[in-house]
């Protein structure tokens, strides 16, 4: 059972997640550490204000020895004389009643004097109606007076709250902004960034399909030298295939020619030599069809690895209707090209002919007068349907046909090789052999080819 292949994440997808991600941690980190920063600044801000109203507290208070501490001037806060208003002030004497700001009524604030405050001190407390309010406090020696004088000022801390809360939501949304902004920044980089990429992915098409022998285009000095490697690995691999066409062509000749000299013996000895020279003779021929069987398969082998070969069809059913047609001419046999012939197929023409050589031989052979080929294009592939007007053959004999060696009728001449060679060679380069009934009565041979992206002329 073939285990199963893990999935993976496009690069592009990965980067912007990794992208994002990182966006968002540092966005929420960088947004957490400016509400602390802008929180400390309002606080300390407050803290100077009240600060300064302690000391303009101070400031217009008056002590008199009979009538203890007043206040003899204004103070910078009108919100003291408002009940309640969330700002108060207070004076407490160590002896006697505290003197109170109207705002408080009738509540006072609850100092520590038994902490001293020589320097002013700040503190958070519990105000009317169970306000959180901040508390500055301060003491003050007056002439004459034994214990300091204990001067408070504070306020309610909702304004604080408030600013803040404003603060956090007019971030959040300048900082939701400014992400889906860096993120379709991050992702416009990433496609510009990987567009030479898929200007490599379609190189490799091109020569997948046959297209283009070499990946052609300009790329970026990070991915140039993956190009040159390419580059020689697809030279390397046509020389291979190069070579090994050329050992099989040399096989072919050594081959051929002493059975050649021996069916020539043969020949000149049957006469004389009688059984024999005839099981010789018979020996050698079959030596010859199995020769050509797998030199022929050997070489498609070569060439179906070969990705940049491809090959104009009407180039190569041209040259064999008008062979064929010559061969067969004295029994009339007319061969009429339908379709298409505009398109390529992704391998050797010599495969090419070989393959619909033998299916358009076939035909002829059993044909009565006519043949047709019919040439259509559909899903990638480049479909021959080769027909003809003789016999046919049953749904058994079609079986029957693509057995290696077999021949249906001894009386027609043949080596029984063809439609399994053919078969073989199609399937070396992914495409198929079909036998049926044609429209004219005869046997349809339809024959599957990968076809290249482009259109070549007749």
């Amino acid at each position: 059972m073939p285990l199963s292949q893990p999935k993976t994440t496009s690069l592009t997808a990965r980067l912007v997640i990794s992208a994002g991600l990182w966006t968002l941690v540092s966005l929420l980190a960088g947004g957490i550490v400016l509400v602390l920063l802008f929180q400390a600044s309002i606080e300390r801000s407050f803290d100077a204000r009240l600060e300064v109203l302690l000391e303009n507290l101070i400031v217009v208070s008056n002590y008199d020895a009979e009538e203890g501490v007043s206040i003899i001037g204004p103070l910078a806060e009108p919100r003291f004389d408002q009940p309640y208003a969330g700002w108060y002030w207070q004076i407490t004497p160590r002896e006697g009643e505290a003197m109170i700001s109207r705002s408080l009524w009738d509540w006072q604030l609850e100092p520590n004097l038994s902490v001293a405050a020589s320097q002013p001190i700040r503190y958070d407390a519990m105000g009317p109606d169970e306000q959180e309010i901040r508390v500055a406090e301060r003491d003050i020696m007056f002439p004459g007076v034994q214990e300091p004088v204990r001067f408070s000022v504070a306020a309610e801390t909702t304004e604080n709250r408030e600013e803040v809360d404003s603060f956090i939501f007019a971030l959040m949304w300048a900082l939701g902004i400014l992400g889906l902004g860096l993120v379709g920044a991050t992702i416009i980089q990433v496609r510009f960034g990987l567009r030479p990429l898929h200007h490599l992915e379609n190189a490799l098409t091109k020569v997948r399909s046959g297209d283009s022998d070499r990946l052609e285009g300009a790329y970026p000095r990070e991915i140039s030298p993956v190009v040159g490697e390419l580059n020689e690995l697809l030279d390397h691999n046509q020389e291979v295939v190069e070579r090994a066409r050329t050992h099989v062509g040399n096989l072919a000749h050594a081959l051929k020619t002493p059975l050649s000299v021996l069916v020539n013996e043969t020949k000149d000895d049957a006469k004389n030599k009688g059984e024999l020279a005839s099981s010789v003779d018979r020996q050698v021929g079959e030596m010859r069809k199995y020769v050509d069987h797998y030199l022929t398969r050997a070489r498609a082998s070569a060439s179906g690895g070969n990705i940049a070969s491809r090959t104009g069809v009407g180039v190569a059913v041209e040259g064999l209707r008008t062979t064929l047609e010559k061969i067969h001419e004295e029994r009339q046999i007319k061969i009429t090209v339908r379709g298409d012939a505009y398109y390529t197929f992704r391998g050797e023409r010599q495969d090419l002919e070989e393959m619909l050589g033998n299916l358009m031989d076939n035909a002829c052979k059993w044909a009565k007068s006519d043949v047709t080929v019919e040439i259509t294009k559909e899903n990638g592939m480049v479909i021959f349907a080769v027909g003809d007007n003789g016999p046919g053959l049953s749904e058994e004999e079609r079986e029957e046909a693509f057995n290696r060696g077999k021949r249906l009728d001894e009386a027609v001449p043949g080596t029984g090789l063809g439609l399994h060679i053919t078969r073989d060679i199609a399937r070396l380069y992914g495409g198929e052999v079909e036998l049926g009934r044609a429209e004219a009565g005869g046997l349809l041979a339809t024959l599957c080819l990968p076809a290249s992206a482009d259109i070549l002329p007749i």
